[in-house]
């Protein structure tokens, strides 16, 4: 059996009872290390597991099969920062195991597409998510999504690499969109339009910040991962709950 777990955004203690419960029956624990950052200490979760923890590359999750082959004849967990299907990489391990007749139990927990709504934004008006890569300076389509979301909030994920512990930061999305606007001049961006810069979020660095883009690019945003929101039409509650994170304001 394969036991797909979403250990949450925070620490190794963010994992659901019945997580923990189902590694406790695991001869395999693997920790998927590529699409978010960790962010804790990997000897510190083996403690907390009292199991050993093997990292996991893109490479050992989506080509090899040693996770598959493990589980035709004992109980492996993998564990997904996160929740699990968030990132849709993991929809592929599902599908082989299936194929091979091997029984999947996933458990869920907290993800970045329902963390965000932190800043007070309500998850029911966000339209279409889009990733912003760090090869971008021929994609478009983040900037496109933001103009066909119209009145609908954007959230833009930020491309990391978190085995060479490279992130992409707010600033340097906001540069690639405003490199985009000046390209197309479609008045969808400007320095003088609010957005939310969230890092960290489900940590205790989170940093969550509303502003100008103008005041935004520039703020010091020192945790990571990083990602943005771009608001559409604002509720007069949403007005009110951003307005605690004002960028001239103290709280974070």
């Amino acid at each position: 059996m394969l036991y797909m777990i979403g250990i949450g955004l925070g620490d190794e203690k963010d994992m659901t009872v019945n997580a923990i419960e189902a590694i406790k029956s695991c001869n395999f624990v693997y920790l998927e290390n590529y699409t978010s950052m960790i962010g804790f200490n990997i000897k510190a979760l083996e403690e907390f597991l009292q199991k050993e923890v093997k990292l996991a590359s893109r490479d050992l999750v989506e080509n090899k099969d040693e996770i598959i082959e493990n589980a035709l004849n004992s109980n492996v967990a993998l564990l997904i920062k996160g929740d699990v299907f968030s990132a849709t990489t993991h929809s592929d391990i599902y599908l082989r195991c299936i194929k091979r007749n091997i029984k999947v139990e996933i458990l869920h927990n907290a993800s970045i597409i329902t963390s965000v709504s932190d800043c007070g934004l309500s998850l029911y008006k966000f339209g279409k998510t889009a990733s912003i890569p760090f090869e971008n300076k021929n994609v478009e389509y983040p900037y496109d999504l933001i103009k066909e979301n119209k009145d609908a909030h954007t959230l833009l994920l930020l491309d990391l690499k978190p085995e060479n512990n490279i992130y992409m930061t707010i600033k340097e999305a906001i540069e690639y969109l405003l490199n985009v606007e000046n390209k197309r001049k479609e008045k969808i961006i400007s320095e003088d339009r609010f957005v939310v810069g969230i890092a960290a979020i489900g940590s205790k660095n989170r940093i969550i910040k509303y502003g100008r883009i103008a005041d935004i690019i520039d703020y010091n945003f020192n945790s990571y991962p990083q990602c943005l929101i771009v608001p559409g039409k604002l509720h007069f509650i949403e007005e009110e709950m951003l307005n605690l994170f004002l960028i001239s304001n103290y709280q974070a």
